[in-house]
């Protein structure tokens, strides 16, 4: 064979973009309340409870009882992402990449969203008339995924039926109302933890079909949602069994390294404000040679709606 055939080999390109691994889009949007807000900043009224007032004689005055009103404060953020695609470019390319960029660029702003629900979950609200009061996630709601050991002593372990019963603990203990639909939003590493554990995989405890896809669906009124997007970070705790395993900033008594944090919460108890949805435009910018510009925006802002229908879990992070 001619030593020169080498000259006439080809090379073979696809006419097709591959995504490379990403979460594609939000997958916590459709988990919580969501209101459409026009300017910058949004008000959201709250109504809290009443308490009866008996009545104890024929004839008596009308009882009149403040109700208490309260509001929480969303402040919209703009995310916006663009990209140039050079017409000396595309003449040499056998992909046109316009369509892909902005299938990119919308999942990179479903992707903040879940960010921002993330952060209001964890972080500050503002309350008072005008927004300027902070309100900080209360110890009372967060918890520590552990196990006793002898002496009471508590040791940090990942997530676990005994954690998931407190933390529903938690909300029924606040009333929380059950039809409201309850989500648990963890890692691939937590669920891992959960399904090791006898309650998950067997059929006696729960006949969720998803597990054969080696997913956990629902459980305990709680329905899963796996992200990757929750930051891990240190936590103080108690290391005695006396405040029930609640994690404790202020307390050194011990340190859990880079611990998960697992959200549990109901639908209402964490807010969307969507001032403007996710929008992708394609068009030629005459001030770039007429290169097509692929541009997409969105205008967000969210907030922890109720202190009590928001509990945050530190799970220990591996085995």
């Amino acid at each position: 064979m001619s030593q020169q055939i080498t000259e006439a080999f080809v090379d073979q390109f696809r006419a097709n973009v591959f995504h490379l691994s990403q979460q594609k889009g939000s997958r916590l949007r459709g988990s919580v309340r969501q209101e459409a807000q026009r300017g910058k900043e949004g008000f959201y009224e709250r109504l809290g409870s009443v308490t009866a007032t008996k009545k104890t004689s024929r004839h008596s005055d009308t009882p009149l009882i403040d109700t208490p009103h309260s509001r929480r404060r969303v402040t919209l953020d703009d995310y916006e992402h663009a990209d140039l695609i050079d017409n000396a470019d595309k003449i040499r390319l056998l992909i046109d990449p316009a369509s892909p960029y902005a299938q990119a660029f919308m999942w990179a702003l479903g992707r903040a969203i879940d960010d921002t629900i993330i952060e209001a979950a964890r972080g500050n609200a503002f309350a008072g008339q005008s927004g300027g009061t902070t309100v900080a996630h209360p110890v009372s709601q967060k918890l520590l995924s552990f196990e006793l050991g002898g002496g009471g002593a508590i040791t940090p372990i990942r997530m676990a039926v005994n954690t998931l019963r407190r933390a529903k603990k938690v909300l029924d203990q606040n009333d929380v109302d059950e039809s409201i639909r309850r989500y648990c939003v963890l890692n691939a590493e937590q669920i891992e933890a959960l399904l090791s554990e006898t309650e998950i995989t067997s059929s006696d405890f729960n006949t969720v079909k998803a597990l054969v896809m080696g997913e956990v669906n629902e459980f305990m009124g709680f329905t899963f949602i796996r992200t990757e997007r929750i930051e891990s970070e240190d936590v103080f705790y108690d290391d005695t069994a006396t405040t029930g395993g609640a994690v404790l900033p202020a307390d050194t008594d011990a340190t859990l390294s880079n611990a998960d944090r697992v959200l549990i919460y109901a639908m209402d108890g964490m807010l969307l404000a969507v001032g403007e949805d996710m929008v992708a435009r394609i068009d030629e910018r005459a001030d770039k040679s007429y290169s097509q510009q692929v541009f997409a925006r969105m205008s967000i802002g969210a907030t922890r709606l109720e202190e009590e229908k928001v509990v945050d879990v530190a799970c220990k992070p591996s085995a």
